[in-house]
């Protein structure tokens, strides 16, 4: 049985979610007849082979996967995951690793998976089995990107099919209807970008998500479009992009011994304090989000614009998760 990487991806997650929502050991089979993934497998020896794939390569990622079973009535091992092993202790990131971890994260709060691992959940309930309220809150991140074009141009995408929709060259300009034949969705500088091979210029092209209308659709059949083997998307959308232009320096205070990720991104303080760190200001919101992510062990000294930024991005999030924040600009 032929499985494609995104949904590999959805099972191994779903698989961490069902164990980690539950002290008690599961067997072989009521995972099979709880996690989405597992279902729709033809036999009992392909389900064992693509189960003890599954375990070893959640092994090999450092999850810990127990044995054991939940009395002596059980009849055969089952498996679970301690969730107090599985948490990590607090990481210090560098800006960029700091970045991609967050765009990892956003893309499992589409609807599809989120509505895969519930049910999940309703199928662990349902069998009786205690679950776990908070464990979820370990694998599903939240998307703040909200462009109601991400689903289905990702989808057609993924499925090979040429794509319609209406477009924007920039905020004011008449909507045009595009026809493109895409090669993927990728993320540039906080912004979604559909990359591909535009049909009406015919030439490659890359669409901001956020200028794209709530019409787009798939037409024509499955595989009917391949990416170039040779593409590379994000240096498309970064060509297109460009860097963004540096408008001033910020000085930041930051602990003895803390925020490592953001003193590895800076230059020392030029009035020769050892505790201030100068970074190069591009956008205000970008900056703020970066500072931010150090809570108290970094504090803005100048220019005020940061740090006001900065103090609204933390007290909002005492409240709720903050917004995704727009930085950079493209076609």
């Amino acid at each position: 049985m032929s499985t494609s990487p995104s949904a590999r991806a959805e099972r191994l997650v779903n698989l961490v979610l069902c164990l980690l929502s539950t002290r008690q050991y599961l067997s072989a089979e009521r995972i099979r007849a709880t996690v989405p993934g597992y279902a729709d497998v033809a036999s009992d020896e392909a389900f064992f082979r693509m189960f003890e794939r599954d375990k070893a390569e959640l092994r090999e990622l450092g999850v810990p996967l127990e044995t054991g079973r939940s009395s002596l009535a059980e009849p055969v091992d089952g498996y679970r995951i301690a969730r107090g092993d599985y948490e990590l202790p607090d990481i210090d990131l560098a800006p960029d690793e700091a970045t991609a971890v967050a765009l990892a994260a956003r893309l499992w709060d589409s609807p599809a998976l989120a509505g895969a691992a519930r049910t999940a959940l309703q199928k662990l309930r349902a069998a009786g089995i205690a679950v776990d309220p908070d464990a979820a809150s370990a694998v599903q991140p939240r998307l703040q990107a909200a462009e109601p074009a991400f689903a289905p141009l990702l989808a057609a995408s993924r499925a090979g099919r040429v794509v319609t929709f209406t477009h924007r060259s920039h905020p004011a300009a008449e909507a045009r209807t595009r026809t493109v034949e895409p090669w993927g969705v990728v993320s540039w500088r906080g912004r979604w970008y559909l990359v591909g091979h535009d049909r009406d210029r015919d030439d490659v092209r890359c669409f901001r998500l956020s200028r794209i209308g709530d019409d787009a659709r798939a037409i024509g059949p499955r595989g009917a479009v391949s990416r170039p083997a040779d593409v590379d998307l994000v240096a498309i959308v970064a060509a297109s992009a460009g860097p963004p232009p540096p408008t001033g320096r910020a000085r930041i205070r930051l602990v003895p011994g803390r925020a490592e990720g953001l003193r590895r991104g800076s230059r020392p303080d030029p009035q020769g304090d050892p505790d201030v760190v100068e970074i190069d200001l591009g956008r205000i919101d970008m900056a703020a989000r970066w500072v931010a992510g150090h809570g108290p062990d970094a504090v803005v000294l100048e220019p005020p614009e940061l740090r006001e930024a900065v103090v609204g991005l933390l007290r909002g999030s005492l409240v709720s998760a903050p917004d995704t924040v727009d930085v950079g600009s493209a076609r």
